[in-house]
């Protein structure tokens, strides 16, 4: 029997371990095949090396971050601030939903400090609606697909969007039990350690990432560690009403309640 498929596309390496990998290490351990893509090769990331050793280094800090997650790691398609919505990236995404025909696509929100970030946001909902048109050639060329996909936000970096407004989740996800398996998976990236605390503010990005995700746990007034999402219109996508994270999680996933009737009032 084919396993269910949920890709993370996220902008570069060491976001999608910041705020996505404990949901998808919940969806591997559920059954799902899962998948593993950064856009960006994160080439910008360093005061140290230059553009050519950092993508080296990078890479192979996130192809091990992939198979600790056991994922299927997918390679880079641009550099870091060339992350722009463009009609090759565009094709190139596209030709990666086609190919892995995800039932579930995470990815950064709409919202949120960079435009490395929101762009990917963008072109990761495009190319997930472009997965079924035949008229749009993706590059390499592959045959459209039409089955039903469902596209979920992840929080923003400091749970705010540019313009300092807090960001709610929809829905969170309890990653408690794969905290550690997480942690692991962001400490595969060491070449960042140096980086974020000196452009960023981050003492250490492994307590960052800690800090978040104990945060939005106690936002879920149920889980100790958590990952927030916001699911994206169904429209051009799945059925009305479509969950299949919350189907595949069970328990694990919880409904914001508050955020559902926000929707519902307009």
């Amino acid at each position: 029997m084919t396993k269910p498929v949920a890709i993370a596309i996220a902008a570069h390496p060491d976001d999608i371990e910041f705020v996505m990998a404990g949901t998808l290490c919940l969806l591997r351990e559920a059954g799902w095949a899962t998948h593993y893509l950064n856009v960006s090769s994160g080439s910008g990331g360093s005061l140290v090396h230059g553009a050519a050793a950092l993508r080296r280094i990078r890479r192979n800090e996130a192809r091990r971050a992939a198979a600790l997650l056991g994922a299927q790691y997918h390679e880079s398609h641009a550099d870091d601030l060339e992350v722009v919505y463009s009609v090759p990236l565009l094709r190139a995404l596209t030709a990666v939903m086609r190919a892995v025909q995800p039932t579930i696509v995470l990815t950064h929100s709409p919202q949120d400090y960079m435009e490395d970030h929101t762009n990917v946001s963008r072109l990761a909902v495009t190319a997930a609606f472009a997965r079924g048109i035949p008229n749009f050639v993706s590059r390499p060329r592959r045959a459209a697909w039409g089955g039903a996909c469902t596209v979920y936000h992840a929080m923003p970096h400091g749970l705010i969007d540019p313009l300092r407004r807090r960001v709610t989740a929809g829905a969170y996800v309890d990653t408690t039990s794969v905290q550690p398996t997480k942690l692991a998976a962001l400490a595969c990236h060491e070449s960042q350690h140096r980086w974020l605390q000196s452009t960023q503010g981050m003492n250490s990005y492994l307590r960052e990432m800690e800090a978040t995700s104990r945060k939005v746990g106690r936002l879920s007034r149920r889980f100790a560690h958590a990952e927030g999402w916001r699911r994206h219109s169904h429209l051009g996508f799945c059925a009305e009403g479509a969950d299949p994270l919350g189907d595949a999680l069970g328990k694990n996933y919880l409904i914001n309640v508050a955020y559902e009737r926000s929707l519902a009032r307009g």
